[in-house]
């Protein structure tokens, strides 16, 4: 690993309440290519189509906006981070600042995000590549990304991170060449419309309401930043560095998305080289560019990055929220347990690993959108609930006095994440209710009828 030497041989280590902890080892740039790698600088080829239809061919504003929204998110990550720099993410800071069980609550509603992501990358994957080798079932893609994956996660964080590193690159590499085999189409072909404003602005569809529908899509591909969060334990600088490294992902792959969709958007302004075909919307672009040999490099790049980089990434970050709630008592201790080489938690990768191949082999052909949506679900609704801890914990009960960052900030982030929550499909709100019903039910047995305490840990 680069910037992070390899764990030390000792035992992991304890708390001061001789609770298990992770070990710190990962630097700003290694976080930095967490939160990229977890967002996919290519994100917007598989979910191309979608947007675009959703936007009123906007797709570039979709990442504009998207981008500025999560700001607000970021900021007030960074605040609670650096307050409680442990594992958990949502559900540490939520624990802490509003209590036990709406940090439960919390934490449980994220898993809905964090468990459903890795089942979206790898229908994605599966999609792309069995459309380019259909002799090969999806499934039997999935099964090998999802066992490389659990292999890659339990080895340890610094065989992730070197993954990563090389993920990037290749990501960044196919992305330069659709960039400039783009540019130069728009400038020298005839069939060109050349470079328009349609992609962020088009009077005839623009309205907030669609606009903010389409985020609530678009938003899919922001929240590896937040993942970052889940490596607070493990950050050099637990209590500095990943807000840093939040910020800085979240700023370059907004910028490589608006990039991207903007080209893209340029190239086919009313979406009809994709009109029969949206969930290879993209790609088709891409061909109009550079031929079958781009459209075939660009699904292959989407497949890996998403069922096996970004895959990786996110197992990664539920892995850590479940070591964290099953190190304080909120769901079965075992999931703390600490690989005694590796320094991973890895019963709860290899329970990451067992569900998300069940969850792909059930409900893989829901398709991607729907996915999305109830992702979206559980990280939107985390997102409020992080907003209103930094509301309560600096502002009404510390009474701190900074109304700028603990007033203004969450509530700007409030405003907007709640009306991109309100815009999200009603099976998605549905199954999220449930959701949330069922883990808040699981909760008052747990504390109410097995008597069991939740104590904080890290």
């Amino acid at each position: 690993m680069a910037n992070a030497p390899s764990a030390p041989s000792s035992a992991p280590s304890k708390g001061g309440s001789g609770k298990p902890k992770l070990t710190r080892v990962l630097s700003v740039p290694d976080m930095i290519v967490y939160g990229l790698i977890f967002m996919v600088p290519i994100a917007p080829f598989g979910i191309y189509g979608g947007v675009f239809t959703e936007s009123g061919g906007m797709p570039a504003l979709v990442y504009v906006v998207g981008t500025l929204a999560m700001v607000f998110t970021a900021l007030s990550y960074g605040m609670l981070i650096r307050e409680w720099p442990v594992s958990g993410s949502v559900y540490a800071y939520t624990s802490r600042g509003l209590g036990k069980g709406i940090g439960f609550v919390s934490g449980w509603t994220l898993l809905l995000d964090y468990l459903l992501i890795p089942v979206l990358m790898y229908v994605v994957a599966s999609t792309a590549l069995s459309g380019i080798v259909p002799e090969v079932p999806p499934w039997a893609f999935s099964i090998v990304f999802v066992v490389a994956n659990t292999f890659v996660n339990i080895r340890g964080i610094a065989l992730t991170d070197i993954v990563n590193r090389i993920a990037l690159v290749l990501e960044v590499l196919v992305l330069a060449v659709f960039v400039v085999l783009g540019v130069r189409w728009l400038l020298s072909d005839p069939a060109s419309h050349g470079f328009t404003l349609q992609p962020l602005y088009n009077p005839s569809t623009f309205s907030l309401p669609l606009v903010f529908s389409a985020v609530s899509l678009g938003v899919l591909s922001f929240l590896g930043f937040d993942g970052i969060a889940t490596l607070s334990e493990e950050a050099k600088d637990g209590r500095r560095g990943p807000g840093r490294a939040m910020m800085a992902s979240l700023a370059i792959v907004g910028a490589l998305f608006v990039l991207q969709t903007y080209i893209a958007g340029c190239i086919s302004p009313d979406g009809a080289v994709f009109a029969h075909d949206q969930g290879n919307a993209f790609y088709l672009v891409a061909q109009v560019v550079g031929g079958r040999w781009l459209y075939v490099v660009c699904a292959v790049a989407t497949a890996l990055a998403w069922g096996i980089f970004t895959a990786l990434a996110a197992q990664t970050a539920v892995s850590r929220i479940l070591f964290a709630m099953g190190r304080d008592g909120g769901l079965p201790h075992a999931l703390a347990r600490i690989h005694p080489k590796y320094h991973t938690p890895y019963v709860a990768t290899l329970f990451v690993g067992g569900l998300t191949l069940v969850l792909v082999l059930t409900f893989g052909q829901l398709g991607t959108d729907t996915i999305s949506l109830f992702v979206n679900f559980g990280a939107l609704t985390a997102f409020l609930l992080l907003h209103v801890t930094v509301i309560w914990y600096f502002f009404v009960k510390k009474r701190d006095g900074r109304w700028v960052a603990h007033l203004l900030v969450p509530l700007a982030g409030l405003a907007v994440i709640g009306y991109t929550w309100w815009g999200l499909d009603v099976p998605a709100k549905v199954l999220g209710v449930v959701w949330m019903a069922a883990g808040t039910a699981y909760y008052l047995v747990l504390r109410f009828v097995l008597k069991r305490e939740v104590t904080l840990g890290g």
